[in-house]
């Protein structure tokens, strides 16, 4: 049964931020207060070692760590001396908290959250170490791990208008108030919104809130930046698998990422931006990437997507199961486990794609841009700076063909190296590796020329002549080099290994 969303009364929730602050109630703050072993094991979801931490220590910032953190049943008294501003009676005003005798116990998920430059909290429905069972289906979920991913992945420069697709408990919008002047936030769910004005409210910010599905709430209207953590969960449709709104968009399949990449680009404006995550069916003999161009054709938008992670059908199905609360070896559990294996086997399902999906609408009339690949590894986070960059020299490389190409400079970037590996007994080198230390952290095999253009990369010549340079020194045609090197070049511009000087 789900806990009727908080309401938002200004002259309480701004006493509530104020207590929050005082009692240091913060990301930074609570992992402090917790310490590293306490603060790892909660993140584990085991909250025993953080219990015994606030039994130990008491405080303010305790008594906060027991309600909303740890969801305990606290004296009354206990949190009125630690939020002194609201109060219990304030609490139970905003619908935060239900009496539990003497005791008040969170009806709500509390977290502290931020970035570099702001302390936020984000309300939404309770889950993980203190809700049980099988979540409701218009269960709100807060910061969680597909939230965090797209925030990380966001661009952000400074725009007009940004739209928060699908906002939830509204951490996107959060980080959009950073840099956007209006924010747009839509969901299907009145409960979602109802816990989005809430988190607008403690950060004292305002959004547009709109309600209803997908683009219908924004109809006619463009912007600068969109964001999108959709309901990208692929389900069966089938009678006794529960619907959760959170993460259900209602299409069969992945159809809701399919009319996402589809649509959207109705809605920005020219150079204005969409990031969206999501899962994609990858269907027996098929490369995933075949499925996203199809997807993008006809769109006119430049694309560029990143692979993250595939599962087998099998490991899907037990992820989402336990996600919507059933426990593994349960009559339902075994139920939704099978349901979902019948499905993808039924429509020759062979793995599911999850990834990052950045989209832009160009400026001018040219053929946009596609770029599909797969990183699995560690990438270094945030990534905001790189995909705003990468997109705008994919852009721009993408109105230069190979004459215009050989007369730009380049210059290698500074956390690029080069690894040489040889053979004993060999001169030459049987494999050069160019390898990159932030962001995506990739590392490409290239030939000797393409080795030599990094290597000359000083930002000083042009590829012409360093090409011209490299072929005399090769005893090759200049081209041959050309064929060799301009691809790869290419890959290293976009990629930001070299520079456009």
């Amino acid at each position: 049964m789900s806990f009727v969303p908080p309401v938002v009364v200004p002259e309480l929730v701004a006493a509530l931020r104020a207590d929050l602050l005082a009692c240091d109630f913060t990301v930074e703050g609570v992992e402090s207060y917790l310490g590293t072993v306490a603060s790892a094991a909660l993140r584990r979801g085991e909250v025993l070692p953080a219990e015994l931490k606030t039994r130990e220590c008491g405080g303010a910032t305790g008594v906060v760590v027991r309600l909303f953190t740890l969801g305990l049943e606290v004296d009354f008294a206990e949190v009125d001396a630690a939020l002194p501003s609201v109060g219990g009676d304030g609490l139970l005003r905003l619908g935060l908290v239900r009496r539990a005798g003497a005791a008040l116990q969170a009806g709500v998920d509390l977290r502290p959250y931020g970035d570099e430059e702001n302390v936020w909290w984000v309300v939404s429905d309770v889950t993980g170490a203190f809700g049980s069972g099988p979540l409701a289906t218009d269960h709100v979920v807060g910061v969680g791990g597909a939230s965090v991913t797209l925030a990380q992945w966001t661009s952000r420069p400074r725009v007009g208008r940004a739209l928060d697709l699908g906002t939830g408990s509204g951490v996107q919008a959060l980080h959009l108030g950073a840099h956007a002047d209006e924010v747009v936030v839509t969901d299907v769910s009145e409960r979602a919104l109802a816990f989005a004005r809430f988190t607008a409210a403690l950060a004292g910010v305002e959004w547009d809130v709109r309600c209803g599905s997908l683009f219908e709430p924004v109809a006619g209207e463009r912007f600068d930046l969109v964001v999108c953590n959709p309901p990208y969960v692929i389900t069966p449709r089938v009678a006794g698998v529960p619907v959760f709104e959170y993460r259900d968009g209602g299409l069969a399949g992945d159809s809701v990422m399919k009319t996402l990449v589809g649509q959207v680009g109705e809605f920005l404006n020219p150079g204005g931006v969409a990031h969206f995550i999501g899962n994609w069916e990858i269907s027996q003999g098929q490369v995933w990437s075949d499925r996203l161009q199809e997807w993008l054709a006809g769109t006119g938008l430049d694309a560029w997507v990143v692979q993250r992670d595939v599962q087998d059908p099998a490991e899907y199905a037990s992820t989402w199961a336990r996600d919507g609360g059933f426990v593994p070896g349960s009559y339902q559990y075994e139920s939704l486990y099978s349901a979902w294996l019948e499905d993808f086997a039924q429509r020759g399902v062979e793995g599911i794609g999850f990834g990052v999906v950045m989209l832009a609408r160009p400026v001018g009339e040219r053929e946009p841009f596609r770029d599909l690949m797969e990183v699995r590894g560690p990438v270094s986070l945030p990534m905001g700076e790189s995909v705003r960059d990468g997109l705008a020299v994919r852009a721009r490389l993408a109105e230069l063909d190979d004459e215009a190409l050989l007369e730009v400079r380049l210059k290698v970037a500074g956390d690029v190296t080069i690894e040489k590996h040889m053979l004993p007994g060999c001169g030459d080198p049987a494999a050069i590796v160019v390898r990159q230390g932030g962001s995506l952290r990739r590392a490409l095999g290239v030939s000797p020329q393409v080795c030599a253009v990094v290597d000359v990369a000083d930002g000083d010549l042009t590829l012409r002549q360093s090409v011209v340079a490299i072929a005399a020194l090769m005893d090759e045609s200049v081209e041959q080099v050309c064929a060799e090197a301009l691809p790869v070049v290419r890959e290293l511009v976009a990629g930001g290994f070299l520079r456009l000087s």
